[in-house]
């Protein structure tokens, strides 16, 4: 009987003492603050950057994809007109104002030579199909378009799509190509190819070059500008 009493109540003293024993975790790892950064308070007042990161982390994957990498454009250029004996004129307009946090945005654009045998204007609604945050984008185009020159005069609506390439986020710098048909199916289709190319010179204004062809069953037209741009 004792032999059994021992059997039973060794394993049982051995089991007891280490039943009390708080179960064991691996420590947590430390947030990451800028409050732990060897730096004067002057620094640190002295840089939204940092008071943000103090107040909250952000989830920077997540502004990369939602916040846009172009920004709204208020364009106002000078155009040369080769196929129209080289006649100079003005183009002035607005590209990607945003409805919303969507990817819809809103473009209009009017053009004109000084001697009055050219002239367009038009607005276009487009849908940014991949995030706004994205350096390559590809968008449709719907919207109206009407096209004066000395040979013909057509307007109707304008369908396509456009391709952005962005090569510095912000609208610091991007290329866009646009290729559109006005009155498609018809007897007086026009296609429209716009290239664009534009670099940022400040924080809100910057260059841009745009090269066009308007392609008719009467001519084929052409358009090289210079626009100045300002970002909101």
């Amino acid at each position: 009987m004792r032999d059994w009493l021992l059997a039973f109540c060794l394993p049982l003293s051995i089991w007891l003492p280490l039943a009390s024993v708080p179960a064991w975790s691996a420590p947590q790892p430390k947030t990451p603050n800028a409050a732990d950064l060897d730096l004067s308070p002057e620094v640190i007042e002295g840089s939204p950057v940092l008071q943000r990161w103090m107040r909250q982390v952000p989830n920077v994957l997540e502004e990369i994809t939602s916040e846009p990498s172009f920004r709204t454009r208020l364009r106002l250029g000078y155009s040369l007109f080769p196929s129209t004996d080289v006649a100079s004129g003005v183009n002035v307009g607005v590209e990607d104002v945003f409805i919303g946090r969507t990817g819809f945005t809103v473009s209009g654009e009017y053009q004109a030579t000084f001697n009055g045998e050219r002239q367009a204007y038009g607005g276009d609604l487009r849908y940014y199909v991949l995030p706004l945050g994205s350096y390559i984008n590809v968008a449709p185009v719907v919207g109206y378009r009407h096209l004066e020159t000395d040979e013909y005069s057509t307007d109707g609506v304008n369908l396509g799509a456009r391709l952005l390439l962005v090569l510095s986020r912000g609208g610091a710098a991007d290329i866009s190509l646009t290729q559109s048909w006005v009155s498609p199916g018809t007897d007086e289709e026009v296609g429209l190819t716009t290239l664009s190319v534009g670099y940022a010179v400040t924080r809100n204004l910057r260059l841009s070059t745009d090269i066009q062809r308007q392609n008719s069953p009467e001519s084929k037209d052409s358009r090289v500008g210079i626009v100045l741009e300002w970002m909101r």
